[in-house]
């Protein structure tokens, strides 16, 4: 399939230089506003309109002649914007219509986040106790607290707590479990079943089998054999209940997540919706994401509409926008000597939502990008957003969103468009990529969950 896709792509070219090298028509700002059915049919019966040619003379074997468009057509809604690292046009369609990105928003939440915590950032999740501890027969006389906002906070974590409160001496709390507000484990957004699980979890006779299969390999991961000698546990006698800690509570230890930027590469690789709406919660929503976004990259206002910070729901922006966060996030990760395979799934080899794209020994690694799914939202919408690599040195940036349209196929074109730039500048290449070793790979829990939604991101 990928092959035809190059092959009409390489047909289409020749098509628009027969007609004058490009057509050129550049869609006009505002039209989000024009009716769906005229902007399908208008894509439909004149496949060609909206697609831009550029001329520059540092492109290869341009010779000053306009280069055209590497489009295809495609029955439904499309924006395109590709560019060159150093600024020059490759392809532009409808680069100031509005679409729904689906969770390529990510990206827009990532950047945010990484400019106000920094990617060294851990989240704090801490244990607290109310009432004394007889070191005698390791029991902890009153309630046990429990408190943090660490949205990667999952089964291996709390039995990792667990083990520290064997280490001073606690087996045993007679009291309560009690859960502070906006504590949550994995993945669920309930903090009162979320509570439950911890609960379960710390006791090793209620440890459920995927908690301890996830305790042993996050163990063995990091070479961690002296933890993997005993078996931790804490029995919690009480109920669970949500509250804030007693004011006479004391600290007993505290678990400190991954850093930040290992957290975004999880949270991207899997394109983990809870994750991103945690983080975005303690940015203070989609609307701080927004005017952060408009301010420091100084996006046109009505470039962007935010009703979420995971890409769930009707969001929307423009392919141009898109670009402004792309190249934002670049420029912020440099700042801190890292790159975009440091947080985005690099395709055909990272785990996740690229794992069977770009598989081809020749295309392998050669993309680094952030897909978008939302099989029922807008009539299907489906983004792909990132950089890709050619023979010719040249990383090319690019940004496509489609919707309104059967995602399978929207996903084809994706590529077919990826496909056909990186081989009119000399075929794929990849770029130096060492693969990280993902120690929370059950980040993708809730997929089961989001396909019964329709919502998800499929893995072909």
């Amino acid at each position: 399939m990928m092959h035809l896709f190059i092959k009409s792509a390489k047909i289409f070219t020749l098509v628009l230089l027969a007609a004058s090298f490009a057509l050129g028509q550049q869609a006009a700002p505002g039209a989000a506003s024009q009716s769906t059915s005229n902007q399908i049919n208008q894509q439909v019966a004149a496949p060609t309109a909206g697609f831009s040619g550029v001329t520059g003379p540092n492109l290869p074997g341009n010779n000053g002649l306009t280069q055209p468009a590497y489009l295809t057509p495609i029955y439904g809604l499309q924006g395109v914007l590709a560019e060159t690292v150093e600024g020059t046009t490759l392809a532009a369609q409808s680069a100031d219509q509005r679409f729904n990105p689906a969770s390529s928003i990510k990206l827009a939440t990532t950047l945010v986040a990484l400019q106000t915590f920094g990617p060294d950032h851990r989240f704090l999740t801490s244990v607290w106790a109310a009432g004394t501890i007889d070191k005698t027969n390791g029991t902890l006389k009153g309630d046990l607290i429990v408190s943090g906002r660490d949205p990667s906070f999952h089964y291996e974590h709390a039995v990792m707590l667990a083990r520290e409160l064997n280490d001073l001496g606690i087996r045993t709390v007679t009291g309560n479990l009690i859960v502070a507000p906006g504590f949550t484990m994995n993945f669920d957004w309930s903090t009162k079943h979320s509570g439950e699980e911890f609960r379960e979890t710390f006791d090793a006779a209620r440890r459920s089998a995927s908690a301890t299969r996830a305790w042993i390999d996050e163990r063995t991961l990091v070479a961690d054999n002296e933890s993997l000698r005993s078996v931790p546990s804490v029995v919690i006698t009480g109920e669970v209940q949500v509250g804030p800690a007693p004011a006479a509570a004391i600290p007993l230890v505290t678990h400190k997540s991954s850093k930040l930027v290992d957290v975004l590469k999880v949270l991207l690789c899997y394109s983990n919706n809870f994750m991103a709406e945690r983080i975005g919660d303690s940015l203070g929503g989609p609307q701080t994401v927004r005017a952060t976004l408009v301010d420091k990259l100084r996006i046109n206002p009505d470039e962007i509409v935010m009703s979420s910070t995971s890409g769930l729901g009707i969001n929307r922006f423009t392919p141009r926008a898109m670009m402004k966060i792309l190249r934002g996030l670049r420029d912020e990760l440099q700042k801190n000597k890292l790159s975009l395979s440091d947080i985005l799934p690099v395709a055909g080899i990272d785990p996740g939502t690229l794992e069977e794209r770009y598989t081809d020994p020749a295309e392998r690694g050669s993309v680094i990008a952030k897909t978008g799914t939302l099989v029922r939202t807008d009539g299907g919408a489906s983004s792909l957003v990132g950089q890709m690599k050619t023979k010719s040195g040249r990383v090319v940036l690019f940004v496509i969103l489609n919707q309104h349209g059967n995602v399978g196929h929207f996903r084809q074109n994706q590529d077919g468009i990826v496909a056909a730039i990186q081989n009119a500048l000399g075929g794929p290449a990849p770029f130096d990529y060492r693969p990280i070793r993902l120690s929370m790979r059950l980040a993708d829990s809730d997929t089961e969950a989001a396909k019964a939604r329709g919502e998800y991101e499929p893995r072909n």
